[in-house]
């Protein structure tokens, strides 16, 4: 089988191939590792790349199917884990100097469960510089390249797992999101993404950014997405924060759709600019669910006005743990991460504590208005890809750290937990992907999969590659 065909195929194939004995785990793996070094210098989606460690293990898992062992759900399907998440046997670098080549003594939970159900992990996906930004850029590893267009943006912090994701690198990349780094990079680089409800896959270390950061999957398709979910998800002792239930069967019930379902479509929040292009692609995807069976409203945000002022706020007053690093490395780190930090280094309790009070009712407002819809589709981003050496596209005013005001979309349900996901919904005329983002209910990570589901089916992705 070609490198090319290995690369793309969805891991539910997957697994069930080298369960049926269909295809071997070692000439699979080897085929996918083939793929990686050849395309990878063109894209630079890896931090850490174990093609060794990825063949042992492979070898491991041949065994185990010839040997009639009990095989996982995920038994010999490469994944990646984005260099955010702590690896005992890989480095956590950051995206930063400042971490290079450091080792964690212990594993983030997610990473011994994929292993538990047979995945292999072949390497870390690169990252913003401690995952602040929007933009497939860190001191560390240089420029992400979108797969679409060399040297245009991929996004986010979890640019690497979307270009992964995007090039055939395999089916299942491990993503994280504190204000978008799941959905950014999947609408920038064409794939699915799906932030679940906070506390639905454990994060450990626990995040010290006012419980925002949400762990999830980015795959190609949304059975994928639903596997790698029921894999990773469920309580954690070492998270606190984590569900009490364990995942329901979302592989299951994704063909259930959505007929009936109340979805609300908004272009704009009330409160973002969109490029046109973007804006287009959007509504006619919108529309897609009305013709699925659901009823379908353009609607005004009522509870939208003060996220914007709340974003900025809590982001720069959160990265200000970093401080400590300026003194010897300010000179080696992102500019804007060090002027996003020098932003609030006075702010005072007392300012931090009203702020969240002026959150708190935001997000009560976002619960209260959900009461009476299902879903709620916008954009995922305001624009599509521009050049990754950028903070801002250049037709968008300038600023020293804010990328934010091109990304209003994402962070308020990081704020408010709620499950939203990124679907490619198409491409503009330079030929960049664009998504839609689908907001559920709280807890209602299913109903989100299924609308993900619905659309996929009617207006499909998967087969679209870009040229490598």
């Amino acid at each position: 089988m070609d490198s090319e065909t290995i690369g793309f195929m969805p891991a539910t194939e997957w697994a069930a191939r080298i369960r049926a004995k269909e295809i071997s785990p070692v000439e699979a793996m080897r085929a996918l590792l083939d793929r990686i070094q050849t395309i990878d210098p063109k894209v630079n989606a890896f931090a850490y790349f174990a093609p060794e460690q990825a063949m042992d293990a492979a070898r491991a898992a041949e065994q185990a199917v010839m040997g009639g062992e009990r095989l996982g759900r995920l038994h010999g399907v490469p994944v990646t884990i984005k260099d955010l998440c702590w690896t005992r046997d890989m480095p956590t670098q950051n995206g930063s100097l400042t971490a290079k080549g450091a080792q964690p003594s212990e594993d983030t939970p997610v990473v011994p469960r994929l292993k538990g159900e047979g995945a292999i992990v072949i390497g870390k996906t690169t990252t913003s510089e401690f995952g602040w930004k929007g933009v497939s850029q860190s001191p560390l590893t240089g420029i992400t390249h979108n797969p679409w267009k060399h040297g245009m943006n991929a996004g986010a912090s979890s640019a690497g797992a979307g270009v992964a994701a995007a090039a055939g690198f395999g089916p299942l990349h491990q993503g994280s999101d504190g204000a978008g780094s799941i959905r950014m990079p999947s609408h920038f680089c064409g794939v699915f993404g799906l932030k679940p409800s906070f506390g639905r896959v454990p994060y450990y270390p626990v995040s010290t950014g006012d419980l925002t950061s949400h762990m999830g999957p980015m795959t190609r398709t949304v059975a994928d997405a639903a596997l790698m979910l029921e894999v990773m998800a469920g309580p954690h002792h070492l998270d606190y924060t984590t569900l009490e239930a364990w995942p329901a069967a979302y592989g299951a019930h994704l063909a259930d759709g959505i007929k009936g379902k109340k979805i609300a479509y908004s272009p704009d929040l009330g409160v973002a600019r969109v490029d046109p292009d973007v804006a287009a692609l959007v509504k006619s995807a919108a529309a897609r669910f009305a013709e699925l069976g659901a009823h379908v409203e353009e609607v005004s945000i009522p509870w939208s006005a003060p996220g914007p002022e709340l974003i900025r706020f809590f982001w720069s007053a959160h990265v200000t743990v970093r401080k400590p690093l300026l003194e010897k490395w300010e000179k080696q780190m992102d500019p804007g991460l060090v002027a996003c930090i020098r932003e609030s280094e006075n702010i005072r309790v007392d300012q931090y504590q009203a702020a969240r009070e002026r959150k708190v009712r935001y997000v009560t407002d976002i619960h209260r208005w959900f009461e009476n819809w299902d879903f709620l589709l916008t954009p995922s981003v305001s624009v599509a890809a521009f050049p990754a050496e950028k903070l801002m596209p250049d037709h968008w005013p300038s600023h020293p750290w804010d990328w934010i005001s091109w990304a209003e979309f994402s962070y308020p349900f990081n704020m408010s937990w709620h499950p939203a996901a990124n679907v490619p919904c198409g491409f503009n005329a330079d030929g960049l992907p664009v998504g839609l983002q689908i907001v559920g209910k709280r807890f209602d990570d299913l109903g989100v999969l299924q609308a993900s589901a619905a659309f996929e089916i009617a207006q499909p992705w998967a087969d679209r590659k870009p040229s490598l």
